[in-house]
This record gives structure tokens, C-alpha cells and sequence, in this order.
């Protein structure tokens, strides 16, 4: 029997609800070097949704299987693969196109995860907790007792911020735009949690004692990313990682001539081609850790099957949702 698989494919680049379709290929079959992943689960992802409508960094040539994330359990190795084995549970690389039931990968590519963490949250370790960990490592020198403040704190990183940086000792100013998200986000345990408005560098003085804030994380510009400078001590930097709003940064002269802010930004994918796998696992032992005692977990709000594929990217693009939208895979 020809075992096949279904994958959700693009054959041109434009609206995901116009130009998703799914396709029945071969099941794949490894190179020597390869090994065969059966999926279990991949997360859908802004990056994704911007990769099928042609607005991210690096097209892909179509036609092309979406999905930056995800993970799997390894039913295949080719002759030559010695560092893994059938039965593994590996996170993919973010190159591949994990929106499929199977892929034939390179084997020195794959992460292992240890088995008591569970497929689903394995799939989503890559990309947001990974951002936040990098930020709060790699661009400002904290220490314990230190503060940090956030805007969006309510998304899939802003969580992974909250929840790394509690393991830390690190102290947190979630700033956000809903009053029901307040007792939540304080439950995941983040310090202070603040509603976004005119006033928010006085509530923040008030709720921090005034304590120095040097590191801001930004992934709406506009306004808020402005409201979270205003906030920063003298020499304090500003990390973006998103643009929610849509608006520019636009930051007063006085704040660089007064303040000496820096203005960073971060693009987890170039930071994860530019490692070296020693650094790449070195991060991904630690958020193993924390996934396995329970710490780092990423809020599902729906599961969709492969069949499901326009549904489930409709849905990933609502706002106001209260975790991500993923795509399981039979098993």
C-alpha cells in the first residue's frame, strides 16, 4: 500500500482564506542523513499568517507548506543518522513548512525533548518562550529584584516573559489593554499589572515605588511602545519584537539627549540561524526545565485538525483571544 499524507499547501501568496488548500502527497521517505517526523502539533503563528499573505521577511517560493513551529515523533531513520532515534519527540526547524502530517528533516537539525513534556506544548517552545528568554538575557544586564515592564503582556511571549522572568527574581510591569486580564496575568505572576493609558508612567512610579526600570519590551509601537519609553531610567533600552498597532516608533528627540535610550529590536529566527547548536540547546535545556516542572506553559484556546485549516487561521487572526490556535495531527 502507498501510504500518503494530507498537507496544507500555497501555491501563491495572498489571503490565507483564498489561497490555503490542502494536498495528498507521498509519505516521505529520509535521505541518509534524514529522518521521517510524524506530526503531532504546530502552533499558528503571526509570523505564519504573514509568511502565506507575502508580508514576511524572507518569502518563501511558492507553492510552499506553512508553519514556522511545531513538533513530532521520529518514525524513521535514514542509514547514516546516529543522534536519534524512533520514538523521540523533536521540535522541528523553523525553515521546513510544519503545516503537514509528516517531513523528511535533516536529523542534526531536530531538538530533542524529553518525554514528560507534552507534544503540544513542545510545539510552542521555539518561538515565543525562546524570544522571551533571549530578551531578558541579551540585552540588559539584570539582576534579581530587578525590574522589567512589557506592553501586550497578555500574548504568548508577553506570558513567556512573565513566567521566565518570575523564575528569575526579575520583577514585572505587564501593561495591557483589558481590566479583565489584571487577576490573570497577576495568577501567572507578574508583579504589577497596569491598563495602558495616558497616565501610565505615574501608576507605574506608584506601583514600582519609583524603583529604576532599564529594560522595556515592545511588540506594539505606536503610542504604547512611546508610553513604555517614557517609563525607562536614564539608559535604559527599548527591545521590539512586533508591531500590534501597525504605527512606527516615533520617539521625542529630548528622550535621546536626556534619557541616552537605546532601541533594540530582535527577530528570533536570525537569532536562531546565527547560534550555534551548543547555544541553541543551552537555552532549550533551561525552558526544558521549566516546561517539565510546569513552569512555561502556552494557553490553547482552540485544536483544529489538518481538514481544518481555513477555520483554524480565521480563528488565529481574531483578536481578544485567550490562548493560540493550533493544529493537532491524528496520531
Amino acid at each position: 500500500m502507498n501510504k500518503t499524507i494530507k498537507a496544507i499547501v500555497y501555491e501563491r501568496h495572498g489571503n490565507p482564506a483564498e489561497v490555503l488548500q490542502i494536498q495528498t502527497r507521498p509519505w516521505p521517505t529520509p535521505a541518509a542523513d534524514e529522518a521521517v517526523v510524524e506530526m503531532r502539533a504546530a502552533p499558528i503563528n503571526p509570523a505564519d499568517i504573514n509568511a502565506i499573505e507575502g508580508k514576511y521577511p524572507g518569502r518563501r517560493e511558492v507553492p510552499a507548506v506553512p508553519g514556522f513551529e511545531g513538533a513530532g515523533v521520529v518514525v524513521e531513520v535514514g542509514a547514516g543518522v546516529s543522534t536519534i532515534t524512533n520514538g523521540a519527540l523533536v521540535i522541528l526547524p523553523h525553515n521546513i513548512g510544519t503545516w503537514r502530517e509528516a517531513l523528511a528533516v535533516k536529523a542534526s537539525e531536530l531538538v530533542a525533548v524529553p518525554p514528560e513534556i507534552e507534544p503540544v506544548h513542545a510545539a510552542m517552545l521555539k518561538i515565543n518562550p525562546m524570544t522571551g528568554w533571549r530578551l531578558l538575557h541579551d540585552y540588559v544586564n539584570l539582576a534579581r529584584g530587578d525590574w522589567l515592564i512589557q506592553n501586550a503582556a497578555n500574548s504568548a511571549t508577553g506570558r513567556s516573559v512573565i513566567q521566565i522572568a518570575h523564575e528569575l527574581g526579575y520583577k514585572t510591569v505587564n501593561v495591557v489593554r483589558r481590566a479583565e486580564l489584571i487577576d490573570e496575568l497577576r495568577g501567572e505572576g507578574g508583579n504589577v499589572v497596569l491598563v495602558d493609558g495616558e497616565k501610565l508612567r505615574d501608576e507605574v512610579k506608584a506601583a514600582t515605588s519609583g524603583a529604576p526600570i532599564r529594560l522595556g519590551l515592545n511588540s506594539v509601537g505606536g503610542e504604547s511602545a512611546l508610553r513604555l519609553s517614557n517609563c525607562l531610567a536614564f539608559g535604559g533600552t527599548l527591545v521590539s519584537f512586533g508591531a500590534m498597532s501597525l504605527q512606527p516608533l516615533k520617539i521625542p528627540t529630548g528622550l535621546l539627549i536626556f534619557k541616552d535610550l537605546r532601541f533594540r529590536g530582535i527577530w528570533i529566527n536570525k537569532w536562531y540561524d546565527d547560534a550555534t547548536m551548543h547555544e541553541r540547546m543551552e537555552t532549550f535545556k533551561r525552558l526544558f526545565e521549566m516546561a517539565q516542572r510546569g513552569l512555561l506553559k502556552t494557553k490553547v484556546e482552540k485544536a483544529y485538525s489538518i481538514d481544518e485549516a481555513k477555520a483554524a487561521v480565521a480563528h488565529a487572526s481574531q483578536g481578544k483571544r485567550g490562548g493560540k490556535i493550533i493544529v493537532e495531527f491524528a496520531n
